[in-house]
């Protein structure tokens, strides 16, 4: 069980046996949700995303830290990849002027340090892919658009049962992408996303959902007459959302009944 849902059971005060009476008490409760055992497998996914996470965090600080110091000596570059190269540059020429020597050996420290954290990123990519390519049901998942090898897989490795969900709104709103409600006396009133539950996930559904977006953009949306009238009265961030809560039910769907992803009317036209 989850500590919050056995919280509200503490009478007073916090020891062991208060603690314990609130878990027997929590526990008979007929709406109580309890945790799903994960497998070691989906266990060491789970350390393989949050590994290849930590890597992606660490090289943005270090980028971030390389714009920052040569900023200082107003040296500075275009957002992206070859704007850090160009930085990167800068620092590997000894002839520029511009970067003092002492400042030149700690921003060479920071390009290697950059340079190892890419190399780590790319060989945990290439397990992910590997995961992958051997879960029957990571590449039935993979199948839905805007899911990827990445979400596939760590979609596998932290749902341990799907069907503890009774429906795709429950699996959407345990992600965080379903409406906060704040409603009372018969009135509903929906505020927000809750972003409560899984923040990886939510990230990796909401970037499948916006690049579904950008490239119906690219290619017109004329396929995707839902998206089409979302686009034409809600906000491209807005519209992101409700397609990744969408893209979520789908999967929950796909993981719960262990069916293929079968193409919408409109789509198979």
């Amino acid at each position: 069980m989850l500590p919050a849902y056995v919280k509200p059971y503490v009478k007073r005060q916090k020891n062991d046996a208060a603690d314990a009476d609130a878990i027997c008490e929590a526990v008979t409760r007929a709406n109580m949700r309890f945790v799903a055992t994960k497998t070691p497998e989906q266990q060491s996914g789970l350390v393989l995303h949050r590994t290849r996470h930590l890597f992606i965090r660490q090289q943005t600080s270090v980028i971030n830290a390389i714009r920052a110091d040569l900023a200082e000596f107003r040296i500075v570059a275009p957002v992206g990849r070859k704007g850090i190269e160009e930085l990167l540059d800068v620092v590997a020429d000894a002839s520029d002027q511009r970067v003092p020597e002492l400042a030149r050996g700690c921003l060479a420290a920071l390009g290697a340090q950059l340079r190892m954290l890419k190399a780590q990123v790319l060989e945990f990519d290439r397990r992910i892919m590997a995961w992958h390519r051997s879960n029957e049901m990571s590449v039935r998942l993979d199948e839905i658009p805007g899911v990827g090898p990445a979400l596939a897989t760590a979609l596998v490795a932290s749902v341990a049962d799907p069907k503890v969900f009774r429906s795709g709104r429950n699996f959407s709103a345990w992600i965080g992408l379903v409406p906060k409600q704040r409603s009372s006396g018969g009135k509903d009133r929906l505020g927000s996303i809750s972003k409560q539950g899984d923040r990886y996930l939510r990230s990796l559904f909401t970037a499948g959902a916006l690049a579904i977006i950008r490239y119906a953009k690219i290619h017109g949306t004329k396929r995707r007459p839902w998206l089409t009238a979302l686009l034409a009265r809600r906000p491209t961030k807005i519209a992101a959302i409700a397609l990744a809560n969408k893209i979520a039910r789908m999967a929950w769907v796909m993981m719960a009944r262990s069916e293929r992803y079968k193409e919408p009317v409109a789509l198979a036209r």
